[in-house]
């Protein structure tokens, strides 16, 4: 079984650890802002090493939209890179747990959908597009089995 390694990043790490020993009914929400977050379980494309990661929720029926903002960086996040080798995550969206499987969404007409989804559940997405010259990355997460709480 693989190692956690927790975030260097304080507050990503102190989100995870609240959200987490909570059982999903605390810190459910970005820092100040109210809104939503999932944690994302995810692999290490070099470590091998159990990370998480608390990303914006934004919802597509059952599946979830994951997008590698990381403020409008020049670069993408750590994590956008481990799930493109390690795509098999666990979505933790409060107290429900979900196996899903993740895919890099290509298709225009469907990044198209997805972006105005996740752009309505996190405004600022449409500002850190304009911030970088990278085409901030966008993956679509499905179900591989019914969720457990």
């Amino acid at each position: 079984m693989a190692n956690y390694i927790p975030s260097p990043r304080d507050w990503v790490r102190e989100q995870v650890e609240l959200y987490e020993s909570s059982g999903g009914t605390k810190g459910t929400t970005l820092r100040d802002t109210g809104l939503p977050v999932v944690i994302v379980t995810h692999t290490g494309n070099k470590t091998g090493a159990i990370r998480k990661t608390p990303l914006m929720r934004v919802k597509d029926r059952n599946n979830y939209v994951l997008v590698g903002s990381v403020g409008g960086a020049p670069n993408d996040p750590v994590w956008v890179h481990n799930l493109r080798v390690n795509p098999d995550v666990e979505i933790r969206d409060e107290t429900v747990v979900s196996p899903m499987r993740v895919r890099e969404v290509e298709d225009e007409s469907e990044r198209s959908r997805l972006w105005k989804l996740a752009v309505a559940a996190f405004p600022p997405y449409a500002e850190y597009q304009e911030r970088t010259s990278r085409r901030i990355p966008v993956f679509i997460a499905e179900p591989t089995q019914s969720p457990t709480s």
